[in-house]
């Protein structure tokens, strides 16, 4: 069973700037995963000539079920409101999604809190100080009917706030608690390995630096699990979009 986590950069390649759904699917045919977490989905946006790229990438890798699940309702950047579920059909939205090969037997949804004050971060690209505004997060879990009997995999994207990533890792990991083993976590955590698995208490299923794309220096994006083991090296793939690389690895029970 292969697991995948990208964040797909609502699809834009930093290269040429241009947003290609076709190379999007792609991308997915690429990884080849059986169960695919996506971060920075957008859904009838503009920026993305109004596509769902949840049902691009489903398509693309032959998903049987998944599930987009928005973090905010409006335009990123411009104007928007936390999203709660009960989006009208044709509203622009971005959040995350979770795709499987496998049948989903239930689905759960976390919505996780923005930090409320603006936080002063140091930006590595100005180097200098600015004022950086939180947004939204959600998280979405799935029961899935897979090869070896029923597990759990939720995906999720946190804050890129320095300790407030860490509340909402705690919230998701008590979300998860009595729900059917094995389970995965993944996603963009917006952290680093050795905080990513002190805070969860999972165990690290993939390592490999993720960010930037182009030359990877860290890894920010992580697959962890409870009752799994990788069955071989972590794939960190250079793909033609995004500003992350995709993690992907092979696990099977133990």
């Amino acid at each position: 069973m292969k697991i995948a986590t990208f964040n797909i950069l609502h699809g834009r390649s930093p290269a040429d700037g241009r947003v290609d759904v076709d190379r999007l699917a792609d991308a997915v045919r690429t990884l080849d995963a059986d169960v695919l977490g996506l971060q920075e989905v957008d859904r009838d946006q503009p920026r993305s000539m109004g596509a769902d790229l949840t049902a691009v990438a489903a398509d693309a890798m032959g998903a049987v079920d998944s599930q987009f699940v928005a973090a905010i309702s409006g335009t990123p950047g411009g104007t928007w409101m936390a999203a709660t579920g009960e989006e009208q059909p044709g509203a622009a939205s971005y959040g995350i999604a979770l795709l499987s090969r496998y049948p989903v037997v239930s689905w759960r949804v976390v919505r996780l809190a923005p930090m409320r004050a603006s936080v002063p971060l140091w930006s590595t690209i100005t180097r200098r100080p600015f004022l950086a505004r939180d947004e939204p997060r959600v998280a979405v879990a799935a029961v899935l009917d897979g090869p070896f009997g029923q597990f759990t995999v939720c995906a999720t994207h946190l804050s890129f706030i320095p300790g407030w990533n860490t509340v909402q890792l705690r919230k998701v990991v008590r979300s998860l608690a009595g729900t059917r083993g094995p389970v995965a976590l993944l996603g963009d955590f917006n952290m680093r390995p050795r905080q990513a698995v002190r805070v969860s208490g999972l165990r690290p299923l993939a390592a490999a630096p993720t960010f930037p794309a182009h030359e990877p220096r860290q890894q920010l994006d992580h697959v962890l699990g409870r009752g799994l083991r990788a069955t071989g090296p972590a794939e960190a793939p250079a793909l033609p979009l995004s500003d992350h690389r995709a993690l992907a690895v092979r696990c099977e029970p133990g």
